[in-house]
C-alpha cells in the first residue's frame, strides 16, 4: 500500500470509528474508488461497534456494573488503538478481534 493510496483513504477511515452511523457513512464513502486503506479500518470499526452493541444489549438483561465497566474500558482502549492507527495512517490490527473482523465482514468493500 502507498502513501498515496493511505492519504485517499483516510477521511473514510477516521469517519469509520465515529459511531456506527460512521462506519455506514464510511462504507458509502469508499464506495466507488474502492481503497484498502479505508476498508481495512472500516471493517474494523464495523466489528468494534457491533461487539460493543451486542454485549450492551446482553449485559442491560443481565445488570452487573463491572461487567459494564470492564465493556467500556474494552471498549475505548480498542476504539483509541484503531482510531490512532487510522489517523497515523497505519494497519494496527486490534489485538484477538481484528483478524475474525477482516475475515466476517468480507462484504464490506
Amino acid at each position: 500500500m502507498n502513501t498515496q493510496e493511505i492519504k485517499e483513504g483516510k477521511a473514510a477511515a477516521i469517519t469509520s470509528y465515529i459511531t456506527i452511523v460512521g462506519a455506514l457513512i464510511a462504507m458509502s464513502m469508499n464506495s466507488e474508488p474502492k481503497n484498502a486503506f479505508a476498508r481495512y479500518h472500516t471493517r474494523q470499526a464495523f466489528g468494534l461497534h457491533l461487539v460493543f452493541l451486542g454485549c450492551a444489549l446482553f449485559l442491560s438483561v443481565w445488570f452487573s456494573k463491572y461487567a459494564w465497566m470492564a465493556l467500556y474500558i474494552f471498549y475505548f482502549v480498542m476504539w483509541f488503538y484503531g482510531f490512532l492507527g487510522a489517523i497515523s495512517g497505519k494497519l494496527n490490527p486490534m489485538p484477538v478481534i481484528s483478524p475474525y473482523f477482516q475475515k466476517w465482514f468480507t462484504f464490506i468493500q
